[in-house]
């Protein structure tokens, strides 16, 4: 074999998994923090050159779907998903990447539009396999923010960065306190005994939720703007107290003084859940989940009735410590804690009870915590 046959048979395999969020919602474009963790349902890549100067060759095996574009040449496209393998390409290329042509193929576990963030793990998926494919040596928050501005610039979403940094930086029976402004992140315990994380999988993901997403983004950019009048030094809402979120009530439209509340308080409530893990009170952690889902509900608005029904049928069961919606809303899952011998008799239960109330199915995922993107 000559040494170009050698180098156009070169293929990588790399993972990455999807990710829960302990408590921290919508924070992170705040500069706040947030609470995420790894978990053990994944993305599996395949990259191979495919002796092409230019032509890429995309293949989503679940969806039986597949994409051809021209890496001198492309540009984001109605079929979503080639959207965020693009952008990756496309920002690593930005970078300095000289990449050639490939064939990928990929699976997942994760399910899609279940706020466990698909899209991160397949960004951060093709961000290591090609880092890696390509010689490139890029390193970890390079390819974090490669695929986080994929997602800003290809799929149109302006997300913040902790989707792709909980996928590649996630580690066993860990969550990771990450400081959304500095990027200091310290990990903490999660090993929950007799309790496990069971998610609930409302099925729906109602059409407000890319919209409004930006739109939130949009109302924090509004509420920083009238704060700043008494303050200039407030960069953005991780700079503001809550009492100066009290004070200023009567100086901020009411629905821009409710997302500010909430991301505010949210921010002390993640802070609190770290004090929390550390003392193993997963008491304490379940009621601040409550507080945080109470919050995303009325204050930011970002709940639907799916999700606020499955948090309300855990409030009379002693054996369920917290729950909460997770990710950006609209639709996705709940994450609850609940004592693992009763978690066939609370889904039999609210599993009916949903199908009884939506005419959806629930789908149950039971989740462990686990590692983050790597070559196999």
């Amino acid at each position: 074999m000559d040494i170009s046959t050698a180098k156009s048979s070169k293929t990588v395999v790399a993972e990455a998994p999807g990710r829960i969020n302990i408590i921290g919602e919508h924070t992170d474009y705040n500069d706040g923090f947030v609470l995420p963790a790894a978990i053990d349902k994944k993305l599996s890549l395949r990259l191979k050159l495919n002796g092409t100067d230019s032509e890429v060759n995309l293949t989503a095996n679940d969806l039986n779907e597949q994409y051809t574009f021209d890496l001198k040449d492309f540009h984001p496209v109605s079929l979503g998903w080639p959207n965020y393998a693009m952008g990756v390409v496309h920002e690593l290329q930005k970078i300095g990447a000289n990449l050639s042509g490939f064939d990928a193929g990929f699976n997942s576990d994760i399910p899609i539009g279940s706020g466990i963030s698909s899209s991160a793990a397949l960004e951060c998926s093709f961000a290591v396999a090609l880092n890696h494919l390509f010689d490139v040596d890029f390193d970890n928050w390079q390819l974090i923010k490669a695929s986080q501005l994929a997602e800003h610039n290809f799929a149109g979403i302006k997300c913040g960065i902790m989707d792709q940094f909980a996928s590649m930086m996630g580690k066993k029976e860990k969550a990771m306190l990450l400081d959304c402004r500095s990027l200091d992140f310290q990990y903490f315990p999660l090993q929950m005994g007799e309790y496990r994380l069971l998610l609930l999988n409302t099925n729906v993901s109602h059409s407000l939720a890319s919209s409004e997403y930006n739109t939130r983004r949009a109302e924090c950019e509004e509420g920083i703007a009238i704060l700043q009048k008494a303050n200039e030094g407030i960069k953005n809402l991780r700079d503001v107290s809550l009492g100066s979120v009290l004070a200023a009530r009567n100086s901020l439209p009411k629905h821009i003084f409710k997302r500010c509340h909430h991301v505010v308080s949210e921010n002390q409530r993640v802070m609190a859940a770290t004090n929390a893990l550390l003392e193993e009170n997963y008491v304490l952690l379940g009621d601040l989940m409550y507080q945080s889902h109470y919050s995303l509900q009325n204050d930011y608005e970002v709940s639907c009735p799916e999700l606020n029904f499955l948090v309300e049928k855990t409030l009379s069961k002693g054996y369920i410590l917290g729950s909460r919606m997770m990710g950006g809303g609209f639709g996705g899952c709940t994450i609850n804690i609940i004592e693992n011998k009763m978690i066939d008799e609370f889904w039999d239960e609210v599993s009916t009870q949903y199908k009884g109330h939506f005419g959806i199915d629930l789908s149950p995922i039971e989740v462990a915590i686990g590692d983050g993107a790597r070559v196999i």
